[in-house]
């Protein structure tokens, strides 16, 4: 084959590449189960509920006439469990990445929720100060690093096809609202990021083109955690997880 021939080979290739259409499913996990109302964030040993696994199956079942060729998770328990019907609905494994892990939060393992008095007592004020960065944990530029790095590899590894990655709530939402364009800082409670959701990212080649949203077992959630819901005394503490 001459050089000529080689190159415009080559050149097929790339575009080729550039037209493909790939599809990455970045979901919530299921519910967990919490009754101490603990922000877990990365904390080991925190296991889906049995609500939080039927949310699972619920999705696996959505998803499985999808073409899904790659099924990763964040390293925590509830993510892998999560994940687990997925990939296995598909004859796949199931891979980890920590580019896909909760977000850091000095508040982990207490209880910091609507009603339990977490925000006048002293010693958490010097965490509050920027809510911007924030500064009670991971900043939400790090944040969208490593997001949009798990969701660049889950592209290459599906390309043409579709990916699912099991994350958490904020690191989703971040980015998302990063590649939507609009400020990262915003009220929690706003956040449309509901558990078993997935947030989908299409890309033609490279580009991400368009970001949808869907609720695949939404009448197994409870009305108090659904996206938007005014927060309830008492229940849903460890929103964000």
């Amino acid at each position: 084959m001459s050089q000529e021939q080689t190159q415009g080979q080559m050149r097929d290739q790339t575009q080729g590449r550039n037209q493909d259409i790939t599809v990455v499913h970045l979901m919530r996990h299921g519910e967990v189960a919490n009754p101490d109302g603990v922000l877990y964030g990365r904390l080991p040993g925190y296991h889906l509920s049995e609500l939080g696994r039927q949310m699972a199956e619920r999705v696996a079942e959505h998803l499985a006439p999808r073409d899904v060729t790659h099924v990763v998770a964040s390293p925590l328990e509830r993510a892998q469990e999560t994940a687990t019907p997925i990939a296995k609905a598909h004859g796949l494994g199931l891979d980890a990445d920590g580019r896909l892990i909760e977000a850091e939060n000095v508040f982990q393992g207490k209880t910091f929720g609507v009603g339990d008095g977490a925000l006048r007592r002293p010693e958490n004020w010097k965490h509050l100060v920027n809510p911007f960065k924030p500064s009670w944990g991971e900043p939400y530029v790090e944040q969208v690093v490593r997001m949009m790095g798990a969701l660049d590899a889950a592209k290459d590894a599906a390309r043409g096809h579709e990916a699912v990655l099991v994350s958490h709530q904020l690191p989703i939402w971040i980015v998302r609202s990063f590649v939507e364009k609009r400020r990262l800082w915003h009220d929690p409670r706003k956040r449309q990021c509901t558990l078993a959701s997935l947030t989908t990212f299409t890309y033609r080649g490279d580009k991400i083109v368009s970001v949808g949203y869907s609720e695949p077992a939404r009448d197994l959630v409870p009305v108090h955690l659904l996206a938007g819901a005014k927060p309830v005394k008492g229940k849903g503490k460890a929103f964000g997880a």
